[in-house]
């Protein structure tokens, strides 16, 4: 079945104080997906901790959100965040 909700989450490289913000129903089982090296973008910065997390309506209404932590007001908005 289909999840209906939406998280917009950043994670931050440990090692490489790198972030990464993407789009999920299950952010937990993702970060895991993250640290095992099974995403190619970011396999070679691993391990990663979560800095953000938002609940969104709808996948469409996380994309956009995505869309704009990947600007560059973003990324700003971003720095504020130390990892949870």
């Amino acid at each position: 079945m289909k999840s209906d909700k939406y998280f917009v989450y950043a994670i931050k490289s440990i090692k490489y104080n790198r972030v990464y913000v993407g789009i999920s129903n299950n952010p937990k089982r993702r970060l895991y997906e993250h640290n095992l090296g099974n995403v190619f973008s970011t396999k070679g910065y691993k391990p990663w901790k979560i800095i953000y997390i938002e609940k969104q309506i709808n996948r469409k209404q996380a994309r956009v959100r995505e869309k704009y932590l990947k600007s560059g007001c973003g990324k700003e908005f971003l720095k504020k965040y130390p990892p949870l």
